[in-house]
């Protein structure tokens, strides 16, 4: 019997990955004996190799290949281009799925060999006439659905059906060994509720005041004896710090200092993880720890952490969610208070206690 050959378009972001994580699981449920394949850009990468549901994964190097254009390294950055379009056209798939529903993704479907290629038809919000490249067009669905459901009522519309959750998040052994000698550099005892805090998001819109940051850390240490931990990128350093350098209490700094299955592995040894709309909420929600999740501008009915046992904190504007990157106010994250956090805390850790 013929194995069927399955290619999985969704390049990013990292939220958007760990979002259709529940899709490839319900795929290899489906064809257990299918060679599932997986097409993703580097930065989300990690979360996509090793995954067991896969058995092969094509990467994209999108944005190098682009910034080499104007680089001494062209003819490099150009042959390897030329050996991704190879990679991607070695193999005649019998379904391709985009669940990207974008252009950047649109071009690559079509450069691949597939039989079926499906996905989303005209109508779906933010798509760029992707469908264009498709031959099995599903209608569209309203985008108020949460991501991780849009996702699997697509594979609904194709016969594939799940009731299950599951993301199964590819982090190892080594990732755990390497994060808990990370830990241990840190002085926390780990004998107390440990919170982890990642306060820095791309958008600045979605950023909340490092002060109350800082005030907010200092009454979790001082309210529930908890140890803090920040997270974030080498990017994100300097914000940090600065959280750090106005909080009373003790906090350990870990941005920079992680990869991205590290940081699965510290939200997995955290009992609450704080946030802001941002790629590494979504990888809290995925290993299972309890979420805060601080929203502004965008929908969290749409794309916050999935599940009842997480909990949201917006201000409730009439303006939000506007989905804006700048904004002259940014009242939407300016009116949340650090007690209307706690607050979501409280709820957060009742549930826990119930559960």
């Amino acid at each position: 019997m013929k194995k069927i050959n399955i290619l999985i378009v969704k390049l990013s972001a990292i939220g958007d990955v760990i979002h259709t994580l529940p899709s490839l699981n319900a795929l290899r449920k489906r064809y257990p004996a299918a060679k599932i394949t997986w097409l993703v850009e580097e930065a989300a990468s990690d979360f996509v190799k090793g995954h067991r549901a896969l058995d092969r994964v094509i990467v994209s190097k999108r944005k190098k290949w682009i910034k080499g254009l104007f680089s001494a390294s062209v003819l490099e950055n150009f042959h390897e281009l030329l050996n991704f379009v190879k990679e991607l056209r070695d193999t005649k798939y019998d379904l391709i799925i985009d669940f990207q529903t974008l252009m950047k993704s649109g071009i690559l479907v079509a450069l691949a060999k597939g039989k079926r290629k499906a996905g989303y038809g005209k109508g779906m919000e933010h798509m760029e006439h992707s469908y264009t490249f498709l031959n099995e067009r599903i209608p569209p669905v309203d985008m108020n659905n949460h991501a991780i459901l849009r996702s699997l009522m697509l594979l609904d519309s194709l016969g594939i059906k799940s009731q299950k959750i599951q993301y199964d998040l590819p982090v190892f052994k080594e990732d755990i060994e390497k994060t808990a000698d990370l830990l241990k550099t840190t002085g926390l005892s780990g004998s107390k509720p440990v919170v982890s805090v990642n306060p820095v998001a791309k958008w600045e819109t979605k950023l909340w005041d490092n002060k109350k940051f800082a005030e907010l850390g200092d009454s979790l240490v001082n309210d529930y004896g908890a140890e803090i931990i920040f997270t974030g990128s080498r990017d994100d350093l300097p914000v940090i710090e600065d959280i750090i350098s106005h909080m009373q209490t003790k906090a350990a700094n870990l941005a920079g200092k992680t990869t991205l299955k590290m940081l699965a592995a510290v939200f997995e040894q955290a009992d609450l993880v704080i946030s802001t709309d941002t790629g590494p909420m979504h990888v809290a929600a995925a290993t299972g720890t309890p979420v805060v999740a601080i929203f502004g501008p965008t929908a969290p009915w749409r794309t916050g952490p999935f599940g009842s046992m997480h909990q949201v904190v917006r201000a409730e504007l009439e303006c939000s969610p506007c989905f804006k990157r700048k904004c002259n106010s940014v009242d939407c994250m300016r009116n949340i208070s650090v007690d209307q956090v706690l607050s979501a805390v409280s709820a957060v850790l009742e549930i826990e206690k119930s559960a």
